[in-house]
């Protein structure tokens, strides 16, 4: 039996039991449950870089913003409340989407 020892989303041990497998889970606590939030952030934006297609990528995009809602959940908050961040830092300091690339600074 292969062993994984990641978080999964929700519906993975109905989709297993429902293809004929057996398996073990087990329900995380608060900390431990943050700790492999983030480490699943961290292989989702793995395998965004690697992402081969345009479509791949969105895939990928789609695990990541999952992952935020999740995050901000269990940081007391919400995906809106980041929104607002997001776009108060934008406004402060930009976005990226002039793609500039700061070379250096001279002092």
């Amino acid at each position: 039996m292969p062993t994984y020892n990641k978080l999964v989303r929700d519906r993975i041990p109905e989709i297993i039991k429902n293809s004929g497998k057996d398996l073990k889970t087990e329900t995380l606590n608060h900390d431990r449950y943050i700790l492999e939030l983030k480490k699943k952030l961290y292989e989702e934006v793995e395998e965004y870089q690697q992402a081969a297609t345009q479509k791949d990528a969105l895939e990928e995009l789609a695990d990541v913003l999952e992952l935020m809602h999740a995050l901000t959940n269990v940081h007391g908050s919400s995906i809106e409340e980041v929104e607002k961040i997001r776009a108060k830092k934008a406004e402060k300091r930009g976005g990226f989407d002039e793609k500039i690339f700061l070379i250096e600074v001279e002092d």
